[in-house]
C-alpha cells in the first residue's frame, strides 16, 4: 500500500480556508463511543490520561482548532490534544512518518480519490454518530470506493464565480451572466466603464481545478453521464478533450478571456494578491476561489457587496451552477493506541451543540453537518437561497487526486505563459490524468 501512496501522493492540497475564533455551547458526549464499540472495543476509559496527536497542514485553522481543543478539555479533562501544524513540506513529512510507522493519530488529506489512497491507514467511521451527522453530499465526499466512511470533513465548501455587485451595477449589468455570450457582453460593458473584468490568482496551481470542475460538470451532462464516470473515462484513457467541446473549446476560451481582460501579470498574482485586487475594486469578478475568502475580502473592504454565481460554461444557462461539498478530510489512524478516544472526541465535535455552533461561530465556515447554523457571512447565505431553487454542481475535483490537479495547474500556467499551445496542453493534461489521476 505504501508503494501506491508514494507513487500517487506527491502533493496533498494545502488548504486555504480562513478561520477565526469565538463561540460557545453545550456538549453531548453520552453515546458517542457506543456506535464504534463492536469495532474498537467499547467506550474509552474516562479516567486514564490520554494524549491525541493531531497533524494538519493548515496554519489558518490554528485558533479555531485550539478553541475546540480547549472546550473538549472541559468535557474530558483526562484528554490532551497536541495540535501540530505544518504547511511547508507537510506532504513529505506525512509520508515519511507513515513509512516509519509513526502515523499521527489524526492527519489531513484531500477528500475524494485520496480517501482510497489512505484507506489502509484510516479508521472506519461508517457506523459512528459523526458519519450520520454529515450532510449527504459531504458524506459521499468522505466515502471510499467500497462504501466506507474513512474521513471527517474539515468544513463544507462553496465554489463559485465571485462578483462585486456595485461594479456590475455601475456597468449597467442587471443580471449576472449565465452563458458564454452573456459573459462576453458583460466584459464589454465593464470595460466601457473602465472596469477590469477579472481578478485571477494563476500563480497558484490549485485555483485551476476550482475553475475546471465547473466545465467538467457541464461536459458530463452533455455526454449524458455523471462527472465521476466522465473523470474515470479520462483516467482510463477512454475519452479525450476533443470529444467534449465544453472542455476543448469553452474552458480554454474562458481562460483566454480572463487573461486578456484580467489584472496584469496573471502568473505573478497569488491568492492574497487576487483577494486584495478584488477587495480594492480593481476587478468585477474573482476566479478560482470560494467562500473561504469572504472574511479576508471584508477585512480589506468591509462595505463591499459580494455576490456568487455559477461559471458561464456554455450557451445553456442551466449549466451555470455553484458547486458545494467537502474537499478536505481529517483521518483517524486506525492503528492508533488512542483510536477509541479519538473517535469519541470527533463524535462529540460533530454531534454536540458546541460542535454544531463551532463551524459557523468559531471557524466561520459552511458546516458539513446537518442541523447546524450557517455563519453570518454573505456567500453562505446566498448559497442557501440559491439552492432553494437551483441544483448544486458536483464537486468533481474529488474524483481525481491532487497529484493530477497540481500537474494540471502547472500545465495551464505554461499555456497562458505562452510556452505550450492549446493542443500541447490538452495532450499533457490527458496523459497526466492517466498517470496521476487515480489511487489505483
Amino acid at each position: 500500500m505504501f508503494k501506491r501512496l508514494t507513487a500517487v501522493t506527491a502533493s496533498l492540497v494545502l488548504m486555504t480556508g480562513l478561520l477565526a475564533a469565538c463561540g460557545g455551547g453545550s456538549n453531548n458526549v453520552g453515546s458517542s463511543s457506543a456506535g464504534n464499540a463492536s469495532n474498537n472495543g467499547g467506550a474509552a476509559d474516562s479516567s486514564k490520561p490520554v494524549t491525541i496527536n493531531m497533524f494538519t497542514a493548515s496554519p489558518e485553522y490554528t485558533d479555531a482548532f485550539n478553541a475546540y481543543i480547549e472546550e473538549y478539555k472541559k468535557v474530558k479533562p483526562n484528554v490532551t490534544i497536541n495540535l501540530e501544524i505544518m504547511q511547508s513540506d507537510y506532504n513529505t513529512v506525512l509520508k515519511s512518518r507513515i513509512a516509519a510507522g509513526s502515523t499521527p493519530d489524526v492527519f489531513q488529506t484531500t477528500a475524494g480519490g485520496d480517501i482510497d489512497t489512505f484507506a489502509d491507514y484510516s479508521a472506519d467511521l461508517t457506523n459512528e454518530p459523526l458519519a450520520q451527522a454529515m450532510t449527504d453530499a459531504v458524506r459521499s465526499n468522505m466515502t471510499s470506493s467500497d462504501g466506507k466512511v474513512l474521513g471527517l470533513p474539515v468544513k463544507g465548501n462553496l465554489f463559485a464565480l465571485i462578483y462585486n455587485k456595485k461594479l456590475l451595477a455601475d456597468a449597467g449589468i442587471t443580471s449576472v451572466p449565465k452563458t458564454t455570450a452573456e459573459l462576453e457582453e458583460a466584459i464589454t460593458k465593464l470595460e466601457v466603464k473602465g472596469i477590469t473584468p477579472f481578478a485571477n490568482a494563476y500563480k497558484e496551481w490549485w485555483v485551476w481545478k476550482h475553475i475546471f470542475q465547473h466545465f467538467v460538470d457541464a461536459a458530463a451532462e452533455d455526454a449524458g453521464t455523471s462527472a465521476k464516470d466522465l473523470v474515470q473515462s479520462f483516467i482510463d484513457g477512454k475519452t479525450t478533450f476533443k470529444d467534449h467541446p465544453v472542455l476543448y473549446d469553452n474552458f480554454f476560451n474562458f481562460i483566454d478571456l480572463t487573461v486578456k481582460h484580467g489584472t496584469d501579470k496573471p502568473l505573478e498574482r497569488d491568492s492574497n494578491a487576487e483577494v486584495s485586487d478584488f477587495a480594492a475594486g480593481k476587478a468585477a469578478f474573482m476566479t478560482g476561489k470560494g467562500a473561504w475568502d469572504e472574511e479576508a475580502i471584508k477585512k480589506i473592504n468591509p462595505d463591499i457587496e459580494i455576490g456568487i454565481a455559477g461559471y458561464p460554461v456554455s450557451d445553456k444557462p442551466e449549466q451555470s451552477v455553484i458547486i458545494t461539498g467537502a474537499d478536505q478530510a481529517l483521518r483517524i489512524n486506525k492503528d492508533s493506541k488512542v483510536v477509541k478516544e479519538t473517535i469519541e472526541f470527533f463524535n462529540w465535535l460533530y454531534t454536540s451543540d458546541y460542535g454544531k455552533n463551532w463551524f459557523s461561530q468559531v471557524a466561520k465556515v459552511i458546516p458539513p453537518i446537518k442541523d447546524a447554523p450557517l455563519p453570518d457571512l454573505d456567500m453562505p447565505k446566498q448559497m442557501d437561497e440559491i439552492l432553494k431553487t437551483e441544483k448544486s454542481g458536483d464537486l468533481s475535483i474529488n474524483y481525481s487526486l491532487d497529484t493530477f490537479h497540481q500537474k494540471f495547474g502547472e500545465i495551464m500556467q505554461a499555456y497562458i505563459g505562452g510556452n505550450k499551445t492549446k493542443d500541447q496542453a490538452v495532450d499533457e493534461i490527458q496523459k497526466a490524468w492517466q498517470q496521476f489521476g487515480s489511487a489505483q
